[in-house]
């Protein structure tokens, strides 16, 4: 059939289904909100009980709960069902001296096409292999704002050179930026049986295999800070690449059931946006964001939210991240977790993020 008649096809089955007698409008609308009520107590007053039965913590030490933990992780990462792409070829470096002296735009050619990308920052002056921090732009952003470029409104807070000066290396990777483009990418990768985040947890990945043989990284101290979609990031590649010793999750970590399914004009809600790129298949089953700490402990983490910041309502965010401490408290390691809870919105914190990364990636 020729693309034009196809598509007046479908234009004309719209227009017919705008004119449907009012019966038949009511009683669609009937059905429609039978389903959504079945969700909503599916996916957030189900989820307890439902989580309850899915998690079988051991807390009687680490290495038990870590053994304790491994089906769920097995399960977390089918949700984001990363795909098996290997290196293709070396890694290539672009100098960057608008950014720093020592930056460099660093290119990965993977076997399926893609590249992975990103800032490679080094600080001016070394005595030995420094730590590294990944540090993840948000979305409609780019890895240079990071740096300060480009950011008007000064809600990263040029924390790039913070950590730079600081004593660290920071790897500020590419992902796709935009909700336009993401939505329609996730639509593709899920008929592929992945997700965008997998796709960028694989090239992230991929990336650190080689950023991570540059002798001036000490390889065993790496940290991850990332907002809003680079939080998201953070969240979600943090329990799936162990070589990320600590993290720190700003203007993402919430009440995912509430942010996801329940509308409310104190945040907002997901499913009343166009933003379809954030919703994935078997996430709310069992992985709401205190479960996902649970697979991120006993690795430390700082939780950045800002009472001005309206993807959240944060005494909703508090209650969440006591569930999440509770992983903690448990083991006796409470001091791992902790939260930056301000008057700002959807910034960076610069100041308690360098803090933390200093304290647990430290010497």
């Amino acid at each position: 059939m020729p693309r034009g008649l196809s598509l007046l096809m479908f234009a004309a089955a719209l227009a017919a289904a705008s004119d449907l007698p009012e019966p038949v409008l009511t009683r669609n609308q009937q059905y429609a909100d039978q389903i959504e009520q079945y969700f909503r107590d599916y996916l957030v007053r189900d989820y307890p009980q439902r989580a309850q039965k899915a998690w079988n913590r051991s807390y009687k030490s680490v290495p038990l709960f870590l053994q304790s933990v491994e089906p769920n992780r097995a399960r977390y990462r089918r949700i984001l069902s990363p795909p098996d792409w290997k290196a293709a070829d070396k890694l290539e470096r672009s100098p960057r001296p608008d950014i720093a002296h020592s930056a460099t735009w660093v290119s990965l050619p993977l076997t399926s096409g893609l590249k992975a990308e990103g800032l490679l920052v080094f600080p001016e002056c070394m005595k030995g292999p420094v730590p590294l921090v990944i540090a993840q732009h948000g979305i409609g952003s780019y890895p240079e704002r990071v740096f300060g470029v480009g950011d008007a409104e000064n809600l990263y807070h040029d924390y790039g050179h913070a950590l730079v000066k600081a004593g660290f290396a920071v790897l500020a990777p590419f992902n796709l930026a935009t909700a336009e483009k993401r939505n329609r990418m996730e639509r593709l990768a899920r008929l592929a049986d992945t997700t965008l985040p997998g796709i960028e947890l694989t090239r992230i990945s991929r990336l650190l295999d080689e950023v991570l043989k540059d002798p001036r990284i000490d390889s065993k101290r790496v940290g991850m800070w990332g907002i809003s979609l680079g939080g998201m990031a953070t969240m979600f590649w943090t329990p799936l690449e162990p070589r990320i010793q600590c993290a720190v999750v700003c203007a993402w970590f919430n009440h995912r059931r509430n942010k996801m399914v329940i509308p409310d004009k104190r945040y907002s809600c997901f499913l009343e946006t166009t933003e379809e790129h954030a919703f994935f298949h078997g996430w709310l089953t069992e992985f709401t964001d205190s479960d996902v700490v649970s697979l991120i402990c006993p690795r430390p983490l700082l939780v950045q939210t800002g009472k001005a910041d309206r993807i959240a309502w944060w005494p909703q965010v508090i209650e969440e991240l006591d569930a999440s401490r509770e992983h903690y408290r448990k083991l006796g390691i409470e001091d791992r977790i902790g939260m930056d809870l301000h008057d700002g919105g959807h910034e960076i914190r610069v100041e308690s993020g360098v803090a933390f990364m200093q304290r647990w990636l430290g010497k």
